[in-house]
């Protein structure tokens, strides 16, 4: 049995390489070289200024990585989902709706970090692929007008290619980041022998004396030394795919190792020749391994931003599936993956604004400026929220909870506060980013739960309606209409349109009810009988909820097969059934709770998010819609 789970603890711990580890694992590529960049005030000719900013690196990897996520927050998953979203799922309901058509802080927050990390996918692709294809200014100065095109024709492909899925090429990520990690160790390994003293940066008393040198200089400094952590958020956010153990394994045996190394080894590097303080990182290259480094960094860096474009399809999924965002249209890449999908939207949007930030910056250097808000952000929210679930799901003693958020925020805040002096230097682009999506979440988020409140206070009771059903239906349609409710309790409103207007029902009726479960899946593969609950009522009428997890796309003609055998049904044709919806058109008016300017927000995201028809993967044919006005 344990020679069986080792077996497949390899591949998942190599697939793990490939995915999870590409944004903080091409770090090594431009934090250095941002950290001693002239403008920061810190001199690379002093060797003591190199042990300190090697110090503070490793020790951030050390607590943020190591400590917070892996040992942590890795624990706090939702049946093995990880991520910002899967977090929020744990805390209580009344931290999250306290009231109806209201929206909890702690969803506020966890919407505030969500939104940051979409900031995060636009600038990390721009920056890791810009910052390879910068190497060709070390083989020749001449290349340097090459660089721009280059990485923009990079993005183009790299988007392009999104909507064929990468499940193909997907098994080939973990091998090449794992000649990418190799090929980082050895090369700080080999220049750490430049400089053996670069050692002692180890110590802690070195990035604790750096501070006493450089005062402000050294908390500015964090603006960049945060370069080397990004991605640790990537960890916890694909623990789903992977598990926990195969992204501790990985992190801890192989490339945090590596990533030492290379750190030590730039830092010996600089020791001995600060002259090459531009780029220590092709710095540490053999001249004439050069080319081949060159191509292996950028297609680590394409690797890299493929993890965070497929974070974002993930956010983007599991935010509609809970309320947070409008429907979008989201594709499935591969029959074997649940979690390879492409959204259209997502896409392009990433797609326009990376290459945008590659044209306005030029560098990776200046794009470093714009990079670590997001980031920090978002980091600094997953501790308050963690903080959360321990103290109100898990039970923890109030003292142990509050230590760990201290020792959590101590780090965090120092980061988030110094990568905040770059706001009117670039950190505003992930901030106004953040800002965008983060309107969209809250404004949807506000009138779903309004319109849901709106739908339940005009529900008759369902006794009372069917009681008296012979007073307001004059004429049953031979048939099944399957009507769609976001309450499974009363009358759904839709039904009680086609009664007042036309005094008529199908001789069945369904009252279907689709819900969306705090939990990745609802059942488990191939048993979908377990997702259906159905009862039978009177006069012909009957309940049926089905229920989904937040990474599950919804197939409602599929399970609804199940739920008719489950009702002693098996005799139905699909064909008969119709699948009556609600149409709401939203006025913007004084008479309801949200304000005019959010009403509007709201109604205009209703128009351009995509159909419940295509959304429930219900037949066109089969499908009626009855409008109404609503002011919310």
């Amino acid at each position: 049995m344990k020679a069986k789970s080792s077996r497949r603890m390899l591949p998942l711990t190599l697939g793990a390489l490939g995915v999870v580890f590409g944004d903080i694992g091409t770090s090594p590529l431009y934090t250095i070289s941002e950290c001693v960049n002239p403008t920061h005030g810190v001199s690379a000719q002093i060797p003591v200024n190199l042990f300190g900013l090697v110090s503070l690196i490793f020790w951030s990897l050390m607590l943020v990585v190591t400590l917070k996520y892996i040992f942590f927050l890795m624990r706090a998953d939702n049946r093995g989902e990880g991520g910002i979203m899967a977090l929020m799922a744990l805390l209580p309901d009344h931290l999250k709706v306290p009231k109806p058509g209201q929206v909890g802080i702690a969803a506020l927050f966890v919407i505030a970090g969500a939104s940051l990390l979409f900031g995060d996918g636009v600038i990390t692709p721009a920056i890791s692929v810009l910052s390879a294809v910068e190497g060709l200014k070390v083989v020749s100065p001449e290349l340097e007008r090459f660089v721009v095109p280059l990485t923009v024709l990079i993005l183009i492909g790299l988007f392009g290619v999104q909507k064929s899925g990468t499940h193909k090429i997907g098994s080939y990520f973990g091998p090449i980041m794992l000649i990418w990690f190799g090929a980082l160790g050895i090369l700080g390994l080999i220049h750490i022998f430049d400089a053996p003293e670069v050692l002692r940066a180890l110590s802690p008393s070195y990035a604790i004396g750096f501070f006493q040198d450089h005062g402000t200089h050294a908390f500015r400094m964090l603006g960049s030394v945060v370069l080397a952590v990004t991605g640790g958020e990537a960890l916890y956010a694909d623990m789903g795919h992977f598990g926990r153990k195969p992204i501790q394994i990985a992190w801890l045996f192989l490339v945090f190792p590596c990533l030492i190394l290379n750190y030590l080894g730039q830092g010996a590097l600089l020791i001995s020749h600060p002259e090459l303080a531009s780029s220590p990182f092709y710095g540490m290259v053999p001249e004439r391994l050069l080319y081949p480094m060159i191509f292996l960094a950028t297609a680590a860096t394409v690797i890299a931003s493929q993890a965070l474009i497929s974070g974002a399809y993930s956010l983007s999924s599991q935010a509609i599936r809970l309320g947070f965002f409008p429907r979008l249209t989201v594709k499935h890449t591969s029959e074997e993956g649940e979690g390879q999908i492409y959204v259209p939207f997502i896409n392009t949007t990433l797609a326009i604004l990376c290459i945008w930030l590659v044209l306005e910056f030029q560098a990776s250097s200046k794009l470093a400026a714009a990079y670590g808000l997001a980031v920090t952000g978002t980091m600094t929210i997953t501790s308050l929220i963690f903080f959360l679930v321990t103290r109100y799901r898990w039970k923890w003693n109030p003292i142990l909870s509050f230590g760990v958020l201290l020792l959590f925020l101590s780090v965090d805040l120092p980061f988030f506060i110094a990568n905040s002096l770059k706001l009117l230097d670039g950190g505003w682009i992930p901030v106004f980013i953040g800002t965008f999506f983060f309107l969209i979440m809250w404004t949807w988020k506000m009138g779903r739960s309004l319109l849901s409140k709106h739908f339940e206070e005009n529900s008759p009771p369902l006794d009372d309606f069917l009681a008296n059903i012979h007073s307001k239906v004059s004429f049953r349609v031979p048939g099944t209409g399957v009507f769609m409710a976001s309450n499974s309790n009363g009358v759904p409103p839709v039904v009680m349109r086609m009664v007042n207007r036309f005094r008529s029902l199908h001789q069945r009726v369904i009252l279907l009810t689709v819900t969306s479960e705090n939990v990745p899946y609802a059942c488990k593969p191939n048993c979908e009988g377990d997702r259906v609950q159905v009862s039978e009522l009177s006069h012909g009428f009957y309940r049926v909820i089905i229920k989904y997890g937040f990474m599950e796309l919804p197939d409602i003609p599929r399970v609804m097969k199940v739920a008719f055998e489950k009702l002693g049904l098996p005799d139905q044709n699909a064909d008969d059934i119709l699948y009556v919806l609600g149409h709401e058109t939203f006025v913007e008016r004084n008479a309801g709770e949200m304000s005019r300017a959010k009403q509007a927000i709201f109604s205009f995201l209703s128009r351009n998010a995509r159909n419940a028809t295509d959304y429930f993967g219900l037949p066109p044919q089969q499908v009626l819609e009855l409008g109404t006005q609503i002011d919310l």
